[in-house]
């Protein structure tokens, strides 16, 4: 398969289809163990089916339920491609996943895909017993990438529409900023690690020329979570970064606004590791690193 390179590297903009057809090419085998849920949930924008799809571990340990909102700019990664990553994280939490395949851009840019997860999100904490649980405090918000940053911004949106939002969220190397230029960004890992490792800045602002087409709007809290200004009511939080990653430093600058906003928060920074490292195989160091850190954090349970 033929990719257009820009600089030794995919151009994203021009070659999105084809990612997304060669990461679920790479998912396809072996097919892990999943059902289709009969809570498939609903957009609260137009009642549009939402897909999703759970993940039972080969031995279930926890009855906390993982809702995870799976990584790829906003543009690439799916509820296919994801099968493994979802798979290993059921495996090695002992809990279910539900994975959400939101709507992807450019086809469907800002807020479509946020829109999906928030529905989503909105109705089994409304209704857990949708998913077989008891107390919507068994349910915990998980995001890679832009997927955590979608996880950041349906846990404001719930908390800003009044609705119960999660008591947990795990957000493992999330987008919180908006400026991902070296010249101008405020974060040193976009300047130490934007041009050399597996996501480059040029990369990240190609996917936000494609979620968000308007300038003006990447500054949007629901964008760009760390320029909100009310973090106040926000849920426990784990923040997993990792060291190579030029999005670093912006994620454990979110973590410390939302502690000094009066959230219960844990910073943990995966050393040697890059950009992604949750879709590696379960053997990988940086793998077996983060879900120590996951299942001591789940084990902490939901705060009193």
């Amino acid at each position: 398969m033929r990719l257009i390179a820009r600089a030794g590297r995919v151009d994203v903009r021009e070659d999105y289809e084809r990612v997304r057809h060669l990461q679920r090419q790479l998912a396809s085998l072996p097919v892990p163990r999943y059902r289709t849920p009969p809570w498939d949930t609903f957009s609260d924008e137009d009642n549009r089916r939402v897909p999703v799809r759970v993940f039972t571990p080969r031995v279930q340990r926890r009855e906390e339920l993982l809702l995870f909102f799976h990584g790829g700019g906003w543009v690439t990664g799916d509820i296919e491609s994801y099968t493994p990553a979802c798979a290993t994280m059921a495996d090695l939490t002992g809990c279910r996943v539900a994975s959400v395949d939101y709507r992807l851009a450019p086809e469907h840019p800002f807020p479509a895909g946020l829109t999906d997860c928030y529905g989503a999100a909105k109705r089994v904490l409304e209704d857990p017993g949708r998913a077989g649980l008891v107390d919507a405090d068994q349910i915990v918000l998980v995001g890679d990438s832009a997927g955590g940053n979608l996880a950041a911004a349906v846990s404001l949106l719930l908390r800003e529409r009044g609705h119960r939002g999660p008591s947990r969220q795990i957000l493992l190397y999330p987008v919180t900023h908006w400026d991902h230029d070296p010249a101008t960004s405020p974060f040193e890992s976009v300047r130490h690690h934007g041009s050399d490792y597996r996501l480059t800045s040029t990369e990240v602002q190609d996917y936000f020329e494609m979620y968000v087409p308007d300038p003006e709007q990447r500054r949007n809290r629901l964008v760009a979570p760390l320029m909100s200004e009310d973090l106040s009511g926000q849920p426990s939080t784990l923040m997993i970064t990792a060291e190579l990653d030029l999005l670093c430093d912006e994620g454990e600058a979110y973590a410390a606004a939302l502690a000094a906003a009066g959230a219960r928060v844990r910073t943990h920074r995966v050393t040697e590791s890059l950009h992604g490292f949750i879709t590696l195989p379960r053997f990988a160091r940086p793998l077996r690193d983060a879900y120590e850190v996951i299942n001591e954090f789940l084990d902490e349970g939901s705060p009193s």
